[in-house]
């Protein structure tokens, strides 16, 4: 029997290999790439984050917000005399700005302000897909929200790169968990500028429309809604077809967001677009050099920052004073008016003596006249006075054409306005041929004159001929027993020449200083009937030079022995230089020094006649001492200065009244 054969074991199946998708390992491929360049960019991301976030400014200096805010002067019964600042501001809280006004700021620039983080990013894919349809045809579209122009204008600058949105952008947010809504808003609200001159909406208004946040209508908060874009942009008056559009615009976005009615709003965009420009400069008629004056001082007194406001949006937070300040001057207003009034009548009466010097120019009255007198340049404060153009020099009157006035946007009125002058009101105005005898012994057709009404309240009444002075003068009025200064007029026109001849001028004073040499001569034992010789004195003023000798007033005359109150009466000079010579200069000098008059004064004998110059504001300074039974005051042109917050840091009267406030006198000392 054969042996069974052992077979092989059969060999394994041979599988047979699949091959592999080129799809699955491209997409493999592209998957891994994909997460490789997500992680390089954002590697590269979070480094250019890093490095952007490294120097970014301090967002918490905004709690410490002080923006440069108006200094306001005061007359002493609270009218507004001027207003000095970096930046015309006035700072509101959030509290008071009216929600009129806050909706329609918030329809122009941010109607979502109240949602989103600080970036807006359904506004973001808004204007990502209007810039991309526009392409080319338009300006392209922002989505900046109010936080990040808030981080904008505190704490970056408004180049146009990609790090300083990125900073804008990281600012905006980390804001936005900082502070609270309200408070972002109050500081856009404070900060923007809105053109002429006018940074945040208080000022806006009262500079546009002359009005308060809260009289603001419609169509007018609507307007200053459009400018924080580009203020000039939609001027009210170059660009008043743009600003129309815009505003109605803006008022359109108030209706769809339901801050107002579409009934509002259709009658709000009836309505013209018109504003009342606040006029600049010093408010209070001829109040100009008491102004300046008062700015002088508060120079002195706080510093450029103090009157002004640091540059700087946040607070040092060092005490310093920083603008904004309140202050309480002495101006009487009325009194202010007479002394103006007073000063030009008493210079004009005095230049007239002097005859007629001819006219300011000669213009070509054919066609429009008034434009060409229009070009003519002329001070702005000589008030009832016109310029006018001479149209008919007749023998008996003369027929003038007036400047005519401009309107808000500059140009000038169409409507023409002429007045008559007669003879009789130029006949002071003599020529070196000798007086005149007819109107054209003085004008001609085409001359350029003054001209104001005899009564300032009836400009159609009579006209007078008028020429500006040419000699100068000034007028202090103030209270003896204060040294409150009511009244400072400084020259004929402020416009034409800003140097105060009351308080920067020095002058000899003359024989006004006489009294102050009497005053002293009866503090030192002198009486009023002791006598001293009125006669001709020859003083030695050493070698080589001439013989002093002093004349009094008509040069000839001297009138022997005469008690003191003659020769303060008369104003004699070669008395007074002989009771100067008997009582010796140095008191003299001690004396003029007591009264404030000189600081220090030469010690001779010519000084005792007023040769020395000083300035009429001590002058009235020492006259007041002898009103007030010769105790010391001091000239001041301010009460009280507060600073932004309402503190008094500086007070004329800095006498303490510690018991002023009880209820009862039980025998306590009264105050000095």
């Amino acid at each position: 029997m054969r042996p069974t054969p052992i077979l092989p074991p059969p060999a394994a199946p041979i599988k047979k290999r699949k091959r592999r998708s080129w799809l699955l390992g491209f997409l493999g491929f592209g998957f891994a790439s994909a997460v490789v360049m997500f992680l390089a960019a954002a590697a590269v991301a979070g480094f250019f984050f890093w490095k952007v976030s490294r120097d970014l400014p301090d967002y918490e200096s905004l709690a410490k917000y002080e923006p440069p805010v108006m200094t306001r002067i005061h007359a002493h019964d609270g009218s507004l005399m001027a207003e000095y600042a970096r930046e015309r501001r006035i700072f509101v809280p959030i509290n008071v700005v009216p929600k009129l006004v806050i909706a329609a700021f918030l329809s122009a620039e941010d109607k979502r302000f109240y949602e989103h983080g600080g970036l807006d990013f359904a506004g973001i894919g808004r204007a990502l897909i209007n810039n991309f349809q526009n392409w080319g045809k338009k300006r392209p579209e922002g989505a900046s929200t109010i936080t990040q122009q808030v981080a904008k204008n505190f704490l970056l600058s408004s180049e146009q790169k990609l790090d300083r949105k990125l900073k804008e952008a990281i600012l905006a947010i980390r804001i936005e968990r900082a502070y609270s809504k309200d408070k972002i808003l109050e500081l856009y609200l404070n900060e923007i500028y809105l053109g002429i001159g006018s940074y945040g909406v208080a000022a806006a208004a009262l500079n546009y429309f002359s009005k308060e946040l809260s009289e603001l209508s419609i169509e007018e908060a609507a307007y200053l809604a459009a400018l924080p874009k580009a203020p000039n942009n939609y001027h009210p008056f170059r660009k008043t077809r743009e600003a129309t559009v815009r505003r109605n615009w803006i008022i359109d976005q108030m209706a769809e967001v339901g801050y107002i009615s579409g009934e509002q709003a259709k009658a709000a965009k009836l309505k013209a677009l018109t504003v009342n420009i606040r006029p600049f400069g010093t408010q209070i008629y001829a109040a100009d050099y008491f102004a300046e004056e008062v700015r002088r001082r508060l120079m002195e007194m706080v510093g450029e920052d103090g009157l002004y406001g640091r540059s700087e949006r946040t607070g040092i937070a060092d005490g310093s004073v920083n603008g904004g300040l309140s202050v309480r001057t002495t101006l009487d207003p009325k009194l202010q008016r007479t002394a103006r009034k007073a000063l030009i009548d008493g210079l004009v009466a005095f230049d007239r003596e002097k005859g007629w010097r001819g006219a300011v120019q000669r213009i070509d009255i054919a066609g429009d006249w008034g434009t060409t007198l229009g070009g003519v340049e002329i001070p702005n404060d000589l008030t009832p006075w016109r310029l006018g153009v001479v149209l008919d020099a007749q023998r008996g009157k003369a027929v003038v054409g007036l400047r005519p006035g401009r309107q808000p946007d500059g140009s000038y009125v169409a409507e023409r306005e002429a007045v008559e002058i007669p003879f009789e009101e130029m006949k002071w105005a003599k020529t070196t041929r000798g007086a005149p005898r007819a109107v054209n012994d003085v004008l001609a057709n085409g001359d350029v004159i003054w001209v104001a009404p005899k009564d300032a309240a009836n400009a159609s009444g009579t006209w007078a001929l008028m020429q500006i002075p040419e000699v100068g003068g000034a007028i202090v009025a103030m209270d003896p027993h204060t040294g409150r200064v009511h009244a400072v007029v400084g020259g004929f026109s402020f416009a034409t020449s800003q140097f105060d001849r009351a308080v920067q001028a020095k002058r000899q004073p003359g024989s006004s200083f006489k009294p102050l040499v009497y005053a002293a001569a009866i503090d030192n034992g002198y009486k009023p009937t002791s006598i001293v010789l009125d006669a001709p004195i020859e003083i030695d003023q050493g070698p080589g030079k001439e013989v002093w000798q002093p004349k009094n007033y008509d040069g000839v005359n001297s009138y022997g022995p005469s008690t003191l109150r003659l020769g303060i009466e008369k104003s004699r000079n070669q008395m007074t230089v002989r009771l100067a010579q008997d009582m010796g200069m140095p008191l003299i000098v001690e004396y003029s020094k007591r009264f404030g008059v000189y600081d220090d004064l030469l010690p001779v004998l010519a000084m005792s006649l007023g040769s020395g110059e000083t300035t009429l504001l001590r002058m009235v300074s020492a006259y007041a001492e002898l009103a007030n039974g010769g105790k010391q005051v001091h000239a001041t042109l301010i009460d009280r200065i507060q600073d932004r917050w309402g503190r008094t840091i500086w007070r004329h009267d800095n006498r303490e009244c510690t018991g002023c406030k009880v209820e009862k006198w039980q025998g306590q000392a009264h105050t000095a």
